[in-house]
């Protein structure tokens, strides 16, 4: 996709404010904040702009999320965990599910052979060629599930007793997608989940969802073995962050929104300096040039859906 240079979008506002050379340094430090600002304006217009579009990718789901204990290995115990697999038996019982941390993936949770849920530190484990979870490493048990009659879910267990100390272990089941995962974009704004992966030549299915400060809640997954599901997002907004030598930056600025940027900015001068009139003339230049840019996702929405949704008695799917 096209773009432009952070130094070339400062010379063209600088030229539309008319200093017939570069701004004073003050006047400089003041652009570069409208520019933001307006930057952010324009990226919140649409929630599909293509390039900050990503469709339909894989995303871990977190099943877990532990707080409560207080040692010195806290860290490594108050975190979210996903679901790696199934458990092969060599340490721990056969058959039951092993999870992960997301943060530090040395701390672990499965069962015993005797049964009971553990939750250690300093694990390790590899994935054996069928798929089954192998645990190197037993690690560390920092909690131990104390009922007398054994659960089958994590999440079901009265009571948890500490390797040391009176911490009282909380856990919170979740299907949840984090905003940020390591090695992928950070998500601004989630669009739609699936289960399998979309826009493709079979329809998936689509989860309902809500968003809170931890990420996206998916409602009524399809099967609590699932450990990923495919995510249509928005990349989180990242602001320009040049602060000196602004007419030299090198900085890209994407093309779609390079003229509307230059003509508001050039609109909220005109504002500080009270010239009213000439700045809602200059702000209605600049919707011109961002309306244009729009009316073309409407025209690709037209033709594509991955900002549709259809609507059928058994689900939202994409089709």
């Amino acid at each position: 996709m096209q773009t432009r240079t952070y130094g070339d979008l400062f010379k063209i506002t600088s030229a539309l404010i008319g200093t017939g050379g570069e701004l004073d340094v003050s006047e400089q430090d003041q652009v570069s904040h409208f520019i933001n600002r307006r930057f952010q304006q324009a990226f919140d217009e649409s929630p599909v702009w293509p390039r900050y579009l990503v469709s339909s990718e894989a995303r871990v789901i977190n099943s877990h999320i532990l707080s409560g204990a207080t040692a010195s290995t806290a860290t490594a115990v108050n975190q979210n965990y996903r679901l790696l697999g199934v458990n092969d038996g060599d340490i721990g019982k056969e058959g039951t599910n092993v999870y992960i941390g997301v943060t530090t993936a040395s701390g672990l949770i499965y069962k015993s052979a005797a049964n009971a849920w553990l939750v250690v530190t300093g694990g390790a484990n590899a994935v054996n060629a069928d798929g089954t979870i192998d645990i190197t490493t037993a690690g560390t048990t920092q909690f131990t599930e104390a009922d007398t009659n054994k659960k089958d879910t994590l999440e079901s267990v009265e009571v948890w007793t500490p390797r040391a100390g009176s911490d009282v272990l909380s856990i919170v089941a979740k299907n949840l997608i984090p905003y940020a995962q390591t090695s992928k974009d950070s998500i601004g704004d989630f669009n739609r989940i699936h289960r399998k992966q979309a826009f493709r030549n079979n329809s998936s299915l689509e989860y309902e969802f809500f968003v809170d400060f931890d990420g996206a809640n998916i409602l009524n997954i399809a099967n609590s073995t699932d450990n990923e599901a495919f995510v249509s997002y928005k990349k989180q907004f990242t602001p320009f962050t040049v602060t000196t030598d602004y007419y030299n930056s090198a900085v890209e600025v994407p093309g779609e929104f390079f003229n509307y940027i230059a003509h508001s900015v050039y609109a909220d001068f005109l504002r500080v300096q009270n010239r009213q009139e000439q700045a809602l003339a200059e702000e209605q230049v600049a919707q011109t040039y961002l309306a244009l840019e729009l009316e073309k996702i409407d025209i690709r929405s037209n033709n594509n859906t991955i900002n549709k949704r259809f609507s059928t008695y058994v689900n939202r799917q994409s089709r």
